[in-house]
């Protein structure tokens, strides 16, 4: 069944455009699922040239604006996936509008990402409310965690379901909070731990996705997690995955994304 997914944040620099990207490549070439991204960052739209896609003729701005059906505001990607990019709208938005103008898509692809505003007003009203569930991109410090209980009590309100966390920019410092602590503040389970790594600014600078560009340890966290939104499979055959399953040390997100798994099957 095609879904809808928000990937949100109510703060900005987080790297939640980022883990967009990486999972709709991840979704599209490594589960060979139709994948379209939306950029519904009305204020401050990037997706697009996180990409390489530079000055598009149409956009979801048009779109919302009635000037074009939503098909017309689609491209291709060489990255196996579609974009339905982003322009600046500078006036208040209808938050309804956009799952009206999107949702008849689900019809042609298997999943929709939708990148929302890291601003916690209408603009994430909007993908909320298009969205079928959402999942928080959060970073371990007691600034952002402070935000992402707020995005998590918004969701509640909302009725719009928080599926989980995902954890980015880890450097594994003690300074850090614990995947624990941050559990037990949001109400809600981490289901990917990213690991903070220069491949991914380097595959920014050449407008493509980290996961295609170099296989480092926020590639497998990526497959990971891609495969527990769709509840699919994947197994990391690396050799320090299987002996760390053999002493039993196997990470809370790991545990985090199985539970999750069974209950979408």
């Amino acid at each position: 069944m095609s879904k809808s997914i928000g990937i949100i944040s109510i703060k900005g620099g987080v790297g939640k455009t980022t883990t967009v990207a990486n999972l709709g490549a991840v979704l599209a070439n490594e589960f060979g699922k139709k994948v379209l991204l939306i950029d519904a960052n009305f204020s401050a739209p990037n997706l697009a040239l996180h990409l390489g896609l530079v000055n598009p003729d149409t956009t979801i701005h048009h779109v919302l604006n009635d000037a074009v059906k939503a098909e017309r505001a689609i491209y291709e990607t060489r990255h196996g996936f579609h974009i339905m990019p982003g322009s600046l709208i500078y006036k208040t938005i209808n938050p309804y509008k956009l799952k009206n103008r999107i949702d008849h898509l689900k019809n042609y692809y298997d999943v929709i990402l939708i990148d929302s505003s890291p601003t916690l007003n209408e603009e994430m009203l909007a993908t909320m409310i298009a969205s079928d569930e959402l999942f928080v991109v959060t970073t371990p410090d007691h600034v952002t965690l402070s935000t992402t209980m707020r995005a998590v009590k918004l969701a509640k309100q909302r009725k719009t379901p928080i599926k989980g966390l995902i954890l980015n920019k880890v450097h594994n410092k003690d300074f850090e909070l614990s995947l624990e602590e941050i559990e037990d503040a949001a109400d809600c389970n981490v289901l990917a731990v990213l690991p903070h790594e220069i491949n991914i600014l380097e595959a920014l600078s050449k407008n493509i996705p980290s996961v295609l560009h170099k296989q480092t340890d926020s590639t497998f966290e990526y497959r990971k997690l891609a495969a527990a939104m769709i509840g699919e499979e994947y197994k990391d055959r690396r050799v320090k995955n299987m002996l760390r399953r053999v002493l039993g040390k196997i990470p809370k997100q790991e545990i985090n994304r199985t539970m999750f798994k069974d209950k979408i099957e």
